[in-house]
């Protein structure tokens, strides 16, 4: 079995964190069975430094658990109706993270299957939405601590990708600081998710057929 990743490797830079994400393995163990994948695809967020970033306006009850330690699964409900999930990164009170784009499924692929049978072996995991349903992270799983090798929920260590590998460009369907070159993933992989530019959207007119 891998090692658990140290909290020392999360205490940083988010900008270093999330490409060093990329290769090592995603773990969560549940009643059904563990299901683990390796990281192809990540998204860096900077705290309050960062536009794009949900702590960017400060504290509040939804995004508390990005001002703690880091180590952390920060997971938030989305459109109202998908989960995604980050990891905290920096010193305590910077709120930076990453959010967990895309994976492939390297255990436990009967469980994912379960859970997407609808899908395809290399859409299983691949968007943040999917990748919480394959795993089956859901609001229950925020706050827990990825650095503990008793939690269900564990960041293992498995084979970094090489500069060489990964790509790095825009974040996806963000509407501020579109250009922050923060999202990285491993070139050629299946599993990473396709970039879509973020489309304001339009909002009704009253009297308008």
């Amino acid at each position: 079995m891998s090692d658990v990743l140290a909290r020392d490797f999360f205490d940083r830079p988010v900008e270093e964190v999330a490409p060093a994400l990329l290769g090592q393995v995603f773990a969560h163990r549940t009643e059904q069975g563990e299901v683990s994948l390796r990281l192809t695809e990540v998204e860096a967020y900077a705290g309050p430094l960062d536009p794009a970033s949900h702590s960017y306006r400060g504290r509040t009850p939804r995004n508390a658990v990005m001002w703690g330690p880091p180590g952390h699964a920060y997971v938030y409900f989305t459109y109202g109706m998908h989960y995604c999930v980050n990891l905290v990164c920096g010193p305590e009170d910077t709120a930076s993270a990453v959010l967990l784009r895309a994976g492939e499924i390297v255990d436990g692929r009967d469980v994912a299957v379960a859970r997407r049978p609808r899908s395809s072996p290399r859409d299983l995991a691949r968007g943040p939405a999917r990748l919480c349903q394959a795993l089956g992270i859901a609001r229950e799983q925020n706050g827990l601590d990825v650095c503990a090798a008793d939690s269900p929920l564990r960041i293992l260590a498995g084979e970094p990708a090489r500069p060489t590998d990964f790509r790095t460009g825009p974040r996806v369907g963000v509407n501020a600081a579109q250009n922050v070159p923060w999202r990285f993933w491993i070139d050629g992989e299946p599993s990473v998710s396709q970039y879509r530019l973020h489309v304001p959207r339009r909002r009704k007119h009253a009297g308008r057929a």
